[in-house]
């Protein structure tokens, strides 16, 4: 599958990344290898293949699961009881995204 330098700097717009030049000739390189890695997956036959075993489950298939229990809601108050500044019932952060 062919990756465009075009797609690259889109993606990287919408993950707000800088690359340069030479990054984004490096980026179009890894992504089609990458992409051309599944395409050969996806050649393989699998019909047969049964599904994997979760390794938790050793002979029972909730053996490692807990019991569901009845539990009280936190609350607003009580979650943001330690939090360094909050306000309207939220998390008050500085800002990170200078957009």
């Amino acid at each position: 599958m062919k990756i465009t330098e075009q797609e690259v700097r889109y993606v990287a717009d919408l993950a707000n990344l800088k690359l340069s030049d030479e990054e984004v000739g490096r980026m179009v390189r890894e992504m089609e290898e990458i992409l051309n890695y599944v395409d050969k997956l996806n050649e393989l036959d699998t019909s047969g293949v049964e599904p994997m075993a979760q390794v938790l489950f050793e002979t029972d298939e909730q053996a490692g699961w807990r019991e569901d229990v009845e539990h009280v809601p936190l609350g607003t108050e009580a979650g943001l009881a330690n939090a360094p500044l909050s306000g309207a019932g939220y998390f008050k952060v500085p800002r990170v995204i200078e957009r």
